[in-house]
């Protein structure tokens, strides 16, 4: 669309925008309201400006009325032939007449839903926004990186795996299938009885520490979990496959490669036992650093360190990184503070 702009002296404070998307369908289909900031600027009639406007204002080809309205402002209503033309265009136009973008490569996560459980409503905002998003970064041209980041590790699993190991024994044979209803049996067993639950944190840090037997047992509740969110993905017309999902596990070996090279910087605390990075930019209540841990003192992991790893890759990739609530800006803080390489390189999967 081709809009008189004049050319103000530099002096001049910057001026509101020349056009916009009409906000009533009388007005027409876009409003130049830029006249009554150039006419107050000018120190000028702004209906008479807006009249010298239109004088020198030529959309003949796109538009079949252009009028003046209240004090100054400018209605453009398109004609019926213009919008005909450009729909017809777009229509034989495989990118629908949009222009390719210099292309980069963009990580889109989404989805992201903890294993061993069923998906809920919750997870389905963020699927289908970040599918809608990895679409059309991917049809404008970009290389798009889709990203599963499921939540596939941690004490859950150590309470699963315990818990199956528990029934076995026992001489009965749980039905996988049913996730759903095994998760809630092992978080009662967990939450009960203090003995279980420190067998299955012995079982996390097994599984963190590469033990076979545990890590097969574990393999079992990813597989049947994936199956789970497939069809789900399936129903929902969602481009998730097992090929994108890049979860927690997948960097396990960088977790201590992590440690050192927080205690290379000097940034790693004795506390307890744990492993402890106290941050000053948050505090406590008693107003001293906010700690967090990088790795209990059983050995364990948690995630504020996986995800860590995780940042490691993905800011290779990413355009945007966006941060939400205190605690992934506490691991944001310890990100800017620890620079480690990524053991190996990331394929294009979506997590």
């Amino acid at each position: 669309m081709r809009v008189f702009r004049p050319r103000w002296p530099p002096a001049r404070r910057t001026l509101p925008p020349w056009y916009s998307l009409a906000s009533k369908a009388g007005f027409g289909d876009y409003q130049a309201n830029g006249v009554m900031g150039a006419a107050k600027a000018l120190k000028t009639n702004p209906r008479e400006l807006a009249q010298k406007v239109l004088a020198a204002l030529d959309l003949s080809d796109i538009a079949d009325k252009v009028e003046i309205a209240g004090p100054g402002f400018i209605n453009i209503h398109l004609s019926p032939d213009y919008l005909a033309r450009r729909a017809e265009a777009a229509l034989h136009d495989s990118k629908l007449g949009i222009t390719p973008v210099a292309a980069q490569r963009v990580m889109v996560e989404y989805s992201s839903p903890n294993l061993a459980k069923e998906m809920h409503v919750g997870h389905l905002r963020s699927t289908i926004i970040g599918d809608a998003l990895a679409r059309v970064l991917t049809f404008i041209g970009h290389d798009v990186v889709r990203a599963n980041h499921v939540g596939d590790w941690g004490t859950q699993f150590g309470m699963l795996t315990a818990f199956l190991v528990e029934s076995r024994q026992a001489g009965s044979e749980l039905a996988l299938n049913d996730l759903e209803d095994f998760y809630r049996k092992a978080k009662v067993r967990f939450d009960e009885d203090p003995a279980f639950a420190d067998r299955a944190r012995e079982y996390v840090v097994r599984l963190q520490g590469g033990d076979a037997e545990v890590h097969k047992l574990w393999e079992q509740f990813v597989d049947i979990s994936l199956r789970h969110c497939e069809a789900v993905y399936r129903k929902l017309n969602v481009g998730l496959t097992r090929e994108h999902v890049r979860g927690e596990s997948a960097y396990n070996a960088d977790l201590p490669v992590i440690l050192q090279a927080l205690r290379d910087k000097g940034l790693l605390a004795d506390s307890e036992g744990a492993k402890v990075v106290f941050l000053d930019e948050f505090r406590t209540q008693e107003d001293q650093p906010m700690g967090v841990i990088i790795q209990k003192k059983d050995g364990g992991y948690l995630y504020t360190t996986t995800d860590r790893g995780r940042s490691a890759i993905a800011t290779t990739y990413c355009i945007w990184i966006v941060l939400s609530t205190w605690w992934m800006r506490a691991r944001a803080s310890i990100s800017s503070n620890c620079s480690v390489s990524a053991t190996r390189p990331v394929s294009r999967r979506t997590v």
